[in-house]
């Protein structure tokens, strides 16, 4: 997977250096700032990020470290193809349609600290990290089952696309946030 985890760490390295630079100077108003009730805060967008994506963290190590085995039905699962393509489509930026966060990976409800954009940084440094440890792995037979929904498989090659895309996807939405009409100016603690 070489080229491909390449690919994804430049990506996960762009967003975190755009993170800092478009969010990182924000007061601690403007990153719990909330456009309505319906919608998250810049803070709650990177607290997300942080949150879903450490839930692979644990699945990660234990690959790269060579201890894991794979279930029977990860093994046999005739769907994990389908499912890992279409997770991919659903979670993009492009992807029209919202999508419930799983408990587990729902931002907290407020206040969110001022350091989140320097901690979603630190985050994505792992990230790439773990990325670049898979670099001799044949990512695409790799077969892993969802953190979040047991029985839901795909490939490992698609979780990886999966993290950046959806990491795409709330990094614009938090600069939809930030630009909305009502966003407070800088200095209104």
């Amino acid at each position: 997977m070489g080229a491909e985890v390449n690919k994804l760490v430049e990506k996960v390295d762009t967003i975190a250096r755009k993170a800092k630079e478009t969010f990182g100077g924000l007061s601690s108003a403007q990153l719990n700032w909330k456009p309505d009730a319906e919608n998250w805060s810049v803070g709650q967008c990177f607290d997300h990020l942080i949150r879903i994506n450490s839930a692979y963290f644990p699945e990660l190590k234990s690959i790269i470290e060579g201890g894991r085995k794979q279930t029977f039905w990860e093994t046999s699962s005739p769907f994990s193809g389908y499912i890992g393509r279409w997770l991919y489509k659903s979670l993009s930026p492009k992807a029209e349609r919202k999508l419930k966060a799983p408990k587990m990976a729902e931002p907290a409800a407020s206040d969110i600290s001022p350091r989140i954009i320097e901690d979603f940084s630190k985050h994505q440094l792992e990230l790439a990290d773990k990325f670049r440890q898979m670099e001799d792995l044949d990512t695409k037979k790799i077969i892993i089952t969802s953190p979040f929904i047991r029985g839901v498989t795909y490939s490992l090659f698609d979780a990886c696309r999966i993290i950046v895309t959806h990491e795409q996807r709330h990094f614009e939405q938090a600069v939809r946030v930030s630009t909305g009409g009502n966003f407070p100016g800088k200095g209104d603690d």
